[in-house]
């Protein structure tokens, strides 16, 4: 550790993609600090769904018994398949491929984020509860975070900081430039609530492509016992075009005949939210930073078609853990070191963020190919394949 450092590593956001990369360099060795402005367990506004991919690399970390736990406990509820209706309801059924190493779950996120934010701690990272106020930065270089415990703001010192606080990020928004930031056509809006009383498919993730929605979905994400993640999410721009209301959009939805038939009590939903979403589909972001880099949503990796975004925060994590504990043996933490970090997601990213992006943005714009697509590709299409492996 430098002179005058307080830590090696700041993680900023003890959500899947910080805690995932505090977990990675504690583990190598490095001193870390893992900072969030909540202590958990807390809720985050999200359709709660997690890929049997993210489970498998959260394995290898060493979460499998803390992922077993959380399903013991019936926190964690698996999935074996999905069901994609059409604008015109025609059903597509699909089942999830087998995979020996994890399953897919609906695992809401006050469980998830606290069962990786302890085992972050659990693997050598610190933790304290702060609001970061923004970075540190000195002579065009981060070299840590001013961020305020208790009542009190503190500088606070490191090699380097990791912006992992989602899509508001206070990190994303102090470094990247104005020019170089997300524009309506790649990021959405969302609406999520809980339901205590819908009639559901068991084990199964429902999403609804219809007229008044598309190029956006509903879905009704199961939990067990007759209760469900339910929501809906649009493209900005289309939003804002439309000037819709996503509260009422739901209403619509709930009210549509297939699922106004399955509600048992008129349908209870709490815990209401709004949010939005940055998608990974736009080109030529910039990620890394002199003493700096971000993951995760902070980022903006998030799935433009199905806007699921905990597997590319975790894969995010991984490479920038990488990315990370390589500059830190060099001794090298600039921008022109760490940009190697840009395009290993870049590489391991792109190819899945242009075709979903296509789907979302030209395939879902034409009711009339959606319901072909479910009606006579099936399970082997593109629209199926993508919302089967980017939950």
């Amino acid at each position: 550790m430098g002179s005058g450092q307080d830590h090696e590593i700041i993680v900023v956001g003890a959500g899947p993609a910080g805690a995932t990369t505090a977990t990675i360099l504690a583990q190598e060795g490095h001193d870390v600090l893992l900072i969030d402005r909540e202590d958990f367990p807390r809720d985050k506004t999200c359709g709660d769904a997690v890929p049997a991919g993210a489970i498998v690399r959260l394995k290898h970390l060493g979460m499998a018994d803390k992922i077993q736990h959380e399903e013991d406990a019936g926190h964690f509820y698996p999935l074996n398949q999905l069901r994609l209706v059409s604008p015109k309801g025609k059903v597509l059924v699909a089942p999830f491929s087998e995979n020996l190493e994890g399953d897919s779950y609906i695992a809401p996120r006050i469980y998830f984020d606290a069962m990786i934010k302890e085992h972050a701690v659990d693997s050598g990272a610190k933790f304290r509860r702060a609001t970061v106020k923004g970075p540190i930065v000195e002579n065009g270089r981060v070299v840590g975070v001013n961020a305020q415990f208790n009542g009190h703001v503190e500088p606070v010192r490191a090699e380097i900081v990791v912006g992992a606080d989602g899509v508001t990020s206070t990190i994303t928004r102090a470094l990247r430039p104005d020019e170089n930031k997300h524009i309506d056509h790649h990021r959405a809006v969302a609406l999520r609530a809980y339901i205590e009383d819908l009639e559901e498919y068991p084990h199964e993730v429902e999403f609804y492509l219809y007229d008044d929605i598309l190029p956006g979905y509903a879905w009704i994400f199961p939990l067990g016992n007759n209760k469900a993640n339910i929501g809906l999410g649009m493209r900005l721009d289309h939003f804002r075009d439309t000037k819709s209301n996503l509260n009422k959009l739901l209403q619509q939805f709930l009210d549509m005949p297939d699922i106004k038939r399955r509600l048992k009590n008129g349908g209870q939903l709490h815990d209401v939210a709004t949010w939005q979403l940055n998608f990974g589909s736009q080109k030529h972001l910039q990620h890394t930073f002199d003493g700096a880099l971000l993951v995760g949503d902070a980022a903006g990796f998030i799935n433009p078609l199905t806007g699921g975004g905990i597997h590319n925060a975790i894969i995010s994590a991984r490479l920038a853990s990488q990315t990370i504990h390589n500059a830190l043996m060099q001794g090298d933490t600039s921008r022109e070191n760490l940009k190697v970090y840009e395009k290993q997601v870049d590489a391991e990213m792109w190819d899945s963020m242009k075709r979903s992006y296509f789907i979302q943005r030209w395939v879902l714009k034409f009711p009339w190919l959606v319901d072909m697509l479910v009606t006579h590709v099936g399970e082997n299409s593109s629209l199926a394949k993508t919302f089967l492996s980017k939950l």
